[in-house]
Order: structure tokens, then sequence, then C-alpha cells
């Protein structure tokens, strides 16, 4: 239903969310491109205004000079003398704002070549007028005060290209020079644009007055010497002219070093402008300076960037009132498409009782609706008889389920017990060969320490009494496990007393039998013994366990290793008692054999051990009421743990 939605509304709204947006984006890629040519434009024709007027400045001044050298008064000053003539061009130059007016023969040495070549350019019906470059020394040849006005500090301005220098000391000077037709004097005069604050200004608000009269602020204008701002109204700070700053390394090779004219976006000392530069040149044609008009961008970017938004604002406001108002009319056909896809939703999840109900209208989408709710009364009444029919054949197979679970498990139990009766068979018929083989010798040992005992005199036996008792003793212990072991198919004929057992003497005592043993494989034998409480067992079979679990590891280290025999209380499922670990330096026993250590017959020693000491082991520890475990990795040993529960229990 949501597909179907979803491709409909597509249908509908492809030409308004796709078409629009794509033309709206051209439309603005377009205009965007004519606006920023429009800027382009502009600062090129305000450059092209300003390099008129920086043209029409050198003209007037040209014009102006010559006016002085034909005039009546020059000729009159000029008849009354030296110093007449002095004062006279003194009061002219002030008259007309130069920086310096001179009068003299064109091949003076006092003036500096650049003024020679402007004079000699010039002629009594075509006087000259240049830009020149002056340096310090020059201007001090015209006038010593020059140079200290031409001198501008340089600020460090980022991007710029790098200098060995912090001040600017040469002059950029307008000279406009007239020559005599008869005498070959000449009359020259020059202008200092180096902070000429008055000729920028007025080049700025003759560029940038709109047509009410008033100065734009976002425009500026700026005279370079070279790659140095010599006059300018761009604003370094508040009120501060950004003389001294330079025009970054770009500009430079375009305009400067290519000759080329820049019109184009550029950062203006601290921020970004709309930028035109022309080179300007010497009268020899050599490249020694820029002029620069420019205005913010800021202010039209921002307008820019308006317009763009509220062409995506309309856009996305159409877009909203369309879609609402598609679905609105769609509804009719949606809502009955929508009811069934909610009931097939619930029938689904098992609500076979969800029916569509009434649909308004007579069309094909009602006539389908009510068909499907005739379906699912069809679908629901199978539906009950096959839940029936599943209920009586799930009762049928749980039942005949759990019966084959129990013939199993009693045939597992059965098949456990005839292997157990076998095995137990044959160590009935094993043990009780082995018990006659050893009472006979034993009976025979018994009676010789008796006859021993008898043909020692009374000093002999007190002095030999414990070593005899030892024996007794061993021999009687050997009958013991000679009877456990011809009772082992029979444990519950086990019937020997318990008693109190302290963990810690019982493990010295068996330590004591097995020691030859140990010693003969080198084995290191370590035991701690931790206070634990005592516990009931019949000793000679803890003994036994311990001697089993001994020679077990003895056997498994071979020649050299590390018996570790611990005591210590322990606790098994919140009931205290304590156990016994028996730890081995062995290579461990296999994975494949961990879980069968305790089966009869189960050994990792073919042809050294009959496989019955852990079998034994288990029955009498487990006879007791304790627990024998076993831990082994491949590599690091095996750890066997005997548990018993206190007897203060």
């Amino acid at each position: 239903m949501h597909s179907v939605r979803l491709r409909l509304l597509a249908i509908a709204l492809l030409p308004l969310i796709v078409l629009l947006p794509l033309l709206l984006g051209v439309t603005m890629l377009r205009w965007i491109n004519k606006y920023d040519n429009l800027l382009i434009a502009k600062v090129g024709s305000d450059l092209r205004v300003a390099e008129q007027y920086f043209g029409r400045i050198s003209a007037t001044l040209a014009a102006e000079v010559a006016a002085v050298a034909q005039s009546v008064d020059f000729h009159e000053a000029k008849s009354r003398g030296d110093m007449a003539l002095a004062e006279f061009v003194e009061r002219k130059r002030t008259a007309l704002g130069l920086d310096f007016l001179v009068w003299g023969a064109v091949t003076d040495t006092g003036l500096p070549q650049a003024a020679r070549e402007v004079a000699l350019a010039a002629t009594a019906n075509a006087p000259s007028a240049e830009l020149v470059l002056l340096s310090a020394a020059e201007m001090s040849l015209i006038s010593p005060s020059l140079d200290e006005g031409a001198a501008i500090p340089l600020v460090p301005t980022e991007a710029a290209r790098p200098i060995d220098r912090d001040v600017e000391s040469r002059g950029m000077f307008i000279l406009a020079a007239h020559r005599s037709a008869d005498s070959g004097e000449m009359l020259i005069g020059g202008r200092l644009l180096n902070r000429n604050l008055d000729v920028i200004d007025t080049m700025n608000a003759l560029v940038y007055r709109d047509e009410a009269g008033h100065v734009s602020r976002t425009g500026t204008t700026t005279l370079f010497l070279e790659d140095v701002r010599i006059s300018t109204n761009v604003r370094l700070f508040e009120g501060s002219r950004a003389l001294g700053t330079r025009v970054s390394q770009a500009v430079w090779r375009r305009v400067m070093e290519d000759g080329e004219t820049w019109l184009d976006r550029a950062f203006v000392v601290n921020d970004w402008y709309i930028s035109g530069y022309v080179p300007l040149a010497d009268i020899s044609g050599n490249r020694i300076g820029m002029l620069y008009t420019g205005f913010l961008e800021a202010p039209f970017t921002a307008q820019r960037n308006a317009t763009i938004l509220t062409l995506i604002l309309a856009f996305v406001a159409v877009v909203g009132l369309s879609v609402p108002l598609f679905l609105w009319l769609a509804r009719g056909i949606f809502a009955p498409l929508e009811k069934m896809t909610a009931t097939m939703a619930h029938v689904e999840a098992g609500a076979f009782d969800a029916r569509i109900g009434a649909v308004s209208g007579n069309d094909e989408i009602g006539a389908v609706a009510r068909h499907l709710d005739r379906l699912l009364d069809q679908v629901e009444e199978r539906d009950a008889a096959l839940r029936d029919y599943a209920n009586n054949l799930n009762e049928l197979v749980e039942r005949r389920t759990d019966e084959l679970k129990e013939a199993n498990r009693k045939l597992e139990t059965t098949f456990a017990q005839l292997v157990m009766s076998e095995k137990l068979a044959s160590v009935g018929e094993i043990t009780a060969g082995v018990a006659h083989e050893i009472n006979n010798p034993v009976a025979i040992i018994q009676g010789n320490l008796e006859v021993i005992r008898m043909g020692l005199s009374p000093e002999q036996r007190a002095e030999l009494k414990s070593e005899l008792d030892f024996i007794d003793t061993q021999t009687h212990r050997i009958n013991i496990i000679v009877g456990k072991l011809l009772n082992f198919t029979r444990p519950d004929e086990m019937s020997d007393a318990m008693s109190q057992v302290d963990a810690a003497r019982a493990v010295d005592d068996a330590l004591i039998l097995v020691a030859p043993d140990l010693r003969k494989h080198a084995i290191e034998t370590r035991v701690e013994h931790s206070p634990s409480p005592s516990f009931r067992v019949v000793e000679t079979e803890l003994q036994q366990v311990v001697v089993n679990l001994a020679i077990n590891a003895a056997q498994a280290m071979g020649a050299g290793g590390t018996l570790t025999i611990r005591t210590r209380p322990a606790t098994r499922e919140s009931i205290s008692g304590c156990e016994i670990v028996v730890e081995d330096t062995g290579p461990g026993i296999p994975p494949d054999k961990i879980d069968n250590v305790f089966d009869p017959f189960m050994t990792t020693k073919l042809g050294t051990g009959s496989g019955l000491g852990l079998s034994i082991s288990q029955a009498l520890v487990t006879r007791a009421g304790g627990l024998i475990s076993v831990r082994s990795l491949p590599g690091e040993g095996a750890t066997f743990t005997v548990w018993f529960p206190s007897s203060d229990i």
C-alpha cells in the first residue's frame, strides 16, 4: 500500500520536485554567472573612468605649465631678472598645488634624467606630461624636502611577495614640461603622488558618486608604486588609511610582470573586493605602478544569497502545499486499499476474524474488498478444521515421543549395566587369582615375622619393635587392600568402620608408602597443608586413594617432575568440607580420554597399568560421601581434587 501511494505520489509530483528544481538550479547558475559578470563589468567600467580621470590630471597639469610659460607675466618677470623670475615661479607653484616648478635649460645636470627626458619630449606647441619614478637621491636634487614627504613605511601584508626592505623611499610623480621654441629652455613642474589623498579622494568621488550625489562607502580607489599603496582610501583600521600595505603576489604577477589588467575578486588588506587593477608605465614604457578601483563583495554576495534563499523557500513552500493537496484528493482511492492492507496485516498476525466491513461505492475497489471478505470467511473455516487436526496430531506425536524417550532411557541403562557387569565379571576373575597369589606370600611373611620375634631376645625385640610393628601393620594393610580388591565388584560389602580423619596426617602417612617410588622417578614432592576441618572416612581407604593418585602422577611424569599435594578447606554447593589436591607437571590427559579416566580398565599407560586404580579410588571416595574430579590441559599436567564434607555438619 505504501509503495502504491509513493509511486502515485512520485508520478504526480515528479515534474514538480525533479524538473522544477533542475530548471531552478540551471536558472540560478546562469543568473549567478551573469550577476558575477555584471559585477566584473561594473568594476571594469569604474577602472576606465579612473584611468580617464588620471589621464585628465596629467593633461590638465601639462596645460597649466604651458599656460604659465606662455603668459605675459612670466615674460615680464623674466625680463626683470632671476630673482623676480624665481619669485614668480614660486607663486605659480603654490597656486597650481605643485610640489616643484623649475625653469632652466634642458641640459641642466641638476635635474634627474627622467625629468630631462620629459622636457625633451615637450615642445612649445605640445607640452608633455608623464609619470616618472624618482629615487630619494633624485628627489633631493630637485628639493631637499621631497624625499621626506615621499617615504612610506611598509606594513606587513598577507599573501604579498617577499621583499627585503621596510620603507618605500621612492616617489611617483606626474611631471609636466613646456620647452621654449627659441631659447630651448624649459619650465617643468611636478606633483608627488605619494600620500596625495586629494587626487585619490577626488577620483573616488568621481567614480563612486550615485545619481543623488552621494559617494558609496563600499567603493575604493588606490594608486600603487609597484605593489605598495602610496595613496588610497582603503581603510586599514577605522580612520586609518592602508598606506604602506601591499598587493597580493597573484595580482603583482598578472599586472606588473605580465602587464595584464586584473578584473576579478581579490583580497584587499582585510576583506574581499570586486577589484580592477591596471598597470601604469613611465615615459620609457617601464611598468612602475598600478591604478586600482574596487568595491566590497560582501553586500552583493549577501543580496545574491538572499535572492537564492527566497527562491528555495518559495520552491519548498510550493512542494509543501502540493503534497498534502494531492494526498487529500487521492484519499478516496487510498482509503479502501488501506483498509484491505490493514485487514491482511491482522490476518497475517493470526486474527482470522478480521474483516474489511462495509465499503461505500460499487467500483472495482469495492468489489475486490467484498470478495476478499468472502475469501477470509472460507480461510477462517478451513483454519479451524486444520487447527483441530493439528492439535490431535500433536498430542499423538508427544505421546509417542515420550514412549520412545522412556524406552531409550531404559535401553541405555540396561546397556550400561551390561557393560559394567561384564567388566566386573572380568575383574572378579582377575582379582580372585591375584588375591590368592598375594595372600600366600603375605601369610609366609607374617609367619616368618612371628618366628623372628620368637628368636629375638627381649632386648632385641624391644630395639626392633617399631620396625617389626610397621611390617606387621603393612602386611595387615596388604590383606585389607586385597580384600577391597576382591570386594570391588561388590561395593555394598565394603564395611570397614569410618573414623574422624585429619587430611594432613593421612596424606603424610600415604607419602611414606610411595616415597621409594617417587625417589625412583626423581620426583620432587611439595606438600602444603592449610588448617582444614576433619571428616569421616576409612583412613586406610583414604591412604589408598592418595597412594593411587601419587603413583599415577609419578608414572605420568616419568623421569623428573614436581608432585604437589595440598590440603585446604573448601565449600561445595554451600556445604563446607576439606579437599585434597594432587597436581603433577606431566604431559596431561588427552581431551578425548579425560571423560573416561574413572572407568574400570581405562588406562593411558598400555602394558604398565591395569586401569583399576582410579575406578577403585572413585568407589572409595563416593562411598564415604565425597567427590573426586580431574582437570587437565595437554602439556600442562593433570590436577585431581578429592573433596569430603566436614564431619561437623
